[in-house]
């Protein structure tokens, strides 16, 4: 497995340096002291991750605790809106991409993020402050340290020291990062260089963040997008939970819908499809019982209209007439039952087990020859942190594939579908306990009163 699943340069690029920083170890040029005012990191063993791409908003890929806050956001804005820190927070503000000078613009942003505790050693582009500027450099954060994330689930605040983080520029071959141990950062036990992670945005805006509870693994913490743990719920996270029909849905809308149920999604190639990518199956398949923070692997339509990364999922119903195209009704280009039709934050319940199709459309036939070519795809651009409402989010912006324009009869010896490569799947968290069905917010019902974490 690697570090970021980007497909690189034959030749060969110049390898970058990442640095390493350690759970509880101050830096050398903090944007604050870290004197435990801000927060504090924890000891926590790296989890090790299903791929190296993970999304924001992957079910378990953090971690919480219900022990008194980690983060102290309010503390944070003091110091950030203290006039004495001017030179400060118009640096600090530059990496987050905010206007410092509109009044009361710090503040709604940092009523926006979240605490919590990375469950994986994880890259991302630091700042330092140095000589009244802000630095930035390849970090590659101990899982432990805690962290403020966006919106979409993007590590967006070094919690300990204030320190603005940003997504680590993707277009980058993993053989080729140099982790360098320095300054006080030893090498940790547990250190993997294979198992560390990226994370790349949520599909959409999130209402909750859904966290493993670092105290008690059997147990999963629902915590309100903008709060500190004093509105958290529990779960069960030893709850199992079947995978639902996704073909025919868009890449983004079966990612909500997996997320729905407390299962993560990977991709059996080189990085991420867009949102708008067309599923064409699932591996495992329809109706396997997974456990909270498992990974269902989705095959999605390549850019020349054939299914790319066949899977063995998504079983057709019926028996398909002999040379002739199947009578499953075909999967319209828009969106379906399942998919919601704005890029708005799902509120309704869980969309249980209920298929969106009967099955595969002529256009997308339930089994097929995997093709001997790799799929090929361009590099996501970096994030800038958490963007407000009146700044630019940082994802990547892809055109949705085309569907082909004509039928094609379903075979009538279909074969079994096969891998197209050995590539290790991306974007999915460690498996843990499995959690009981979301609220009606999208995410699992609380079962307990919480403590503020």
């Amino acid at each position: 497995m690697a570090v970021l699943v980007i497909s690189g340069c034959d030749s060969g690029p110049t390898a970058f340096v990442v640095k390493a920083v350690a759970a509880g170890v101050p830096s050398l040029a903090p944007f604050f002291e870290e004197n435990g005012e801000l927060g504090e990191d924890v000891d926590l063993a790296s989890e090790p991750p299903h791929s190296g791409l993970q999304q924001g908003n992957a079910p378990g890929l953090y971690g919480g605790s219900r022990k008194p806050a980690v983060c102290d956001v309010d503390r944070l804005g003091e110091f950030l809106t203290d006039p004495r820190n001017r030179e400060k927070t118009r640096e600090w503000a530059s990496v987050i991409g905010i206007d410092p000078a509109t009044d009361g613009r710090i503040e709604e942003y940092l009523d926006t993020l979240t605490p919590v505790l990375l469950r994986h050693d994880t890259l991302v582009v630091n700042h330092d402050y140095k000589k009244g500027r802000a630095v930035a450099f390849n970090a590659l954060l101990e899982s432990g340290i805690a962290v403020l994330v966006d919106g979409k689930g993007m590590p967006s605040v070094k919690c300990s020291c204030g320190n603005p983080l940003r997504a680590l520029d993707g277009n980058r071959n993993p053989e080729d990062i140099d982790v360098r141990f320095d300054n006080g950062n030893e090498k940790w036990d547990g250190y993997d260089e294979s198992a560390v992670v990226a994370v790349r945005p949520a599909p959409r805006s999130l209402d909750r963040i859904v966290l493993v509870d670092v105290d008690d693994p059997e147990k999963g913490i629902s915590r309100p997008v903008g709060s500190e743990g004093e509105r958290d719920s529990t779960f069960d996270a030893t709850e199992r939970h079947k995978v639902p029909r996704v073909s025919g849905m868009t890449f983004g809308a079966a990612s909500q819908k997996l997320a729905e149920l407390g299962l993560a999604v990977a991709f059996s190639g080189d990085e991420l499809p867009s949102a708008d990518a067309r599923v064409t199956g699932s591996e495992p398949g329809v109706g396997t019982e997974l456990r909270f923070g498992e990974a269902v692997v989705l095959s999605v339509k390549a850019d020349d209209g054939s299914p790319g990364s066949p899977s063995r999922g998504e079983p057709t119903t019926g028996e398909p007439s002999k040379g002739e195209p199947s009578k499953e009704e075909p999967t319209t280009g828009g969106p379906t039952d399942d998919e919601p039709t704005t890029g708005e934050p799902t509120t309704g319940g869980p969309t249980g087990d209920k298929p969106t199709t009967g099955g595969p459309t002529p256009d997308e036939p339930p089994t097929g020859e995997p093709t001997s070519e790799e799929p090929t795809s361009s590099d996501p651009t970096p994030t800038t942190g958490r963007p407000s409402p009146d700044a630019p989010t940082g994802e990547p912006t892809t055109e949705p594939t085309t569907e082909p324009t004509s039928s094609q009869p379903t075979s009538t010896d279909p074969t079994p579908s096969k891998p197209t490569s050995n590539k290790p799947t991306t974007s999915a968290p460690a498996p843990v306990p499995s959690a009981r069905p979301p609220s009606s917010s999208g995410q699992p019902p609380p079962t307990e009163s919480p403590t503020p974490a």
